[in-house]
């Protein structure tokens, strides 16, 4: 209908062949337009068989019910869908196929020679691998470019073993998961191991990470469909589910005892929460104080609350100031988007304090202080916000530093720390392009060996540092300095 060449779907019913949903859609109205006859009347079993309502990805040859609005694994009795299966295989490797895949190699090839680098006079190739975009999977891609520069964190999940999720006949054989699966036959963490395993290869311009995307899409709900979506809650949602998996056992693997056999972070530098300290707890875990003091009979109550990331406001004043060079007053800085977080503040009249000793609600005072840092602070700036009718993007241009970024003033102990442990550099920041939640596109800028790339899904890129500090961040990850270095401090 479209004459796309990109995400072709094949109908299982009438063999016509549409773009996928993430292109414009036409496999979708085939479907729809079937249904329309059928609304006025009672359905015979013969009509029900017509509807068009299940399609495969000619690429990826995964099968797709628009009815259950999922992916399937289900065949005829004949194995009528893996015939269709094969036969889209055989088509593949056909003489005109393998022509146009020879092409496309060359083109590949052409592209990755563009991505040449010199250093100390050699010329050397981007091993960086990009992710292709599955329908406004960006917010997902961003997250997982960010998450695979972070060193330690990484390391840890490429050095675990491989999970098996089949045997007997079904082993070596792909999997196209269905809600109607156990939840046994997925596991996030697996799939995580293995797209980390396939970035900074070098052996691909792009991977495709098809496999991840359909487990989060089993247990993250709230992830399911092609819409756009925010990455700061789907790191959250991944981060969640990881630790949890990793707390207890996958067909009989206990994840917590390899956490213990392979990590070398000490017991005392790990924060747990809902239950038992893992890698990510361990890596990005953090302890905040929040201190509330009635007003009326200053009693003071304390209270300690686990994080793994934490969320910054920009300040009022600095909302209207949408980039670096406008001269409207001074530039929003980091340390004030930190400031606001910590100063102390008077709770308005909705968020009255229950005081146990005037046994009401008073008027009082919140203050956070910082009992423990992570060893990888993930800053989240506020950028969208609700209002009565929609959800609005603060586009304020916030200056953040690269390197040395001191956290000593917002400890709660600050003696207690060394000068090395509160200093923290740039690994990578999520940047959102657009104006609300709902549209708009992400990407990432993240450091590899001391070189800064920005990866913008399949397109990896490398750039320089003074690209990265004009970005418009929405997500920061910096990771604790180990050596001692520079003092460059915010």
């Amino acid at each position: 209908m479209c004459r796309s060449n990109k995400s072709p779907w094949v109908c299982l019913t009438c063999s016509s062949v549409h773009c996928g949903r993430y292109v414009n859609g036409h496999a979708k109205k085939h479907y729809e337009d079937a249904q329309t006859p059928l609304t006025n009347h009672k359905k015979s079993e013969k009509q029900d068989k017509a509807q068009h309502t299940v399609c495969m990805d000619c690429s990826s040859y995964s099968t797709y019910c628009y009815r259950c609005d999922d992916f399937v694994v289900n065949d005829t009795k004949l194995g009528l869908v893996q015939k269709v299966r094969e036969h889209l295989q055989n088509l593949e490797n056909s003489a005109f196929t393998a022509d146009r895949h020879r092409k496309r190699k060359l083109l590949e090839n052409s592209s990755l020679n563009s991505k040449l680098l010199k250093v100390n006079g050699s010329t050397t190739a981007i091993c960086a691998t990009g992710l292709r975009n599955l329908g406004n999977t960006c917010f997902m891609n961003a997250i997982l470019q960010s998450l695979s520069n972070i060193e330690q964190f990484c390391c840890y999940f490429k050095e675990l073993p491989a999970v098996e999720l089949r045997n007997g006949k079904t082993a070596g054989r792909r999997t196209y998961h269905t809600r109607s699966q156990g939840d046994n036959n997925v596991s996030l963490v697996e799939e995580f191991r293995k797209t980390l395993c396939a970035l900074w290869q070098g052996s691909q311009t792009a991977f495709s990470p098809e496999s991840l995307f359909y487990v989060v899409w089993k247990i993250m709900p709230n992830f399911r469909g092609y819409q756009q979506q925010d990455a700061h809650e789907f790191m959250r949602y991944l981060l969640d589910h990881l630790h949890l998996e990793l707390q207890g056992g996958f067909n009989g693997v206990s994840r917590s005892a390899i956490l213990q056999e392979n990590s070398t972070l000490s017991p005392s530098n790990k924060c747990c929460i809902n239950g038992a300290s893992t890698v990510v707890t361990a890596i990005f875990g953090g302890i905040l104080q929040n201190e509330v003091n009635c007003l009326i009979c200053g009693t003071e109550s304390r209270k300690f609350d686990p994080f793994l990331d934490l969320s910054l406001d920009i300040p009022s004043q600095f909302r209207n100031k949408r980039s670096k060079n406008q001269e409207n007053g001074p530039v929003c800085s980091l340390r004030d988007c930190l400031r606001s977080f910590t100063d102390l503040e008077e709770l308005d009249e909705t968020e009255l304090y229950m005081c146990h000793k005037c046994k009401k609600k008073q008027k009082s005072t919140k203050k956070f202080w910082i009992q423990k840092l992570p060893k990888v602070l993930c800053l989240h700036l506020k950028r969208f916000h609700w209002t009565a009718y929609l959800r609005n993007k603060v586009d304020t241009y916030v200056e953040f530093p690269l390197r040395g970024l001191d956290m000593k003033c917002y400890l709660l102990e600050p003696e207690n720390s060394g000068p090395e442990n509160c200093l923290y550099d740039l690994a990578a920041v999520v940047v959102h392009h657009g104006s609300g939640v709902g549209s708009g596109h992400y990407t990432a800028y993240a450091t590899h060996e001391g070189r800064w790339f920005h990866f913008n899904d399949s397109t990896v890129t490398l750039t320089d540092e003074d690209t990265v500090v004009k970005a418009k961040a929405y997500i920061l990850f910096y990771v604790e300095r180990q050596a001692k270095a520079g003092s460059d401090k915010l």
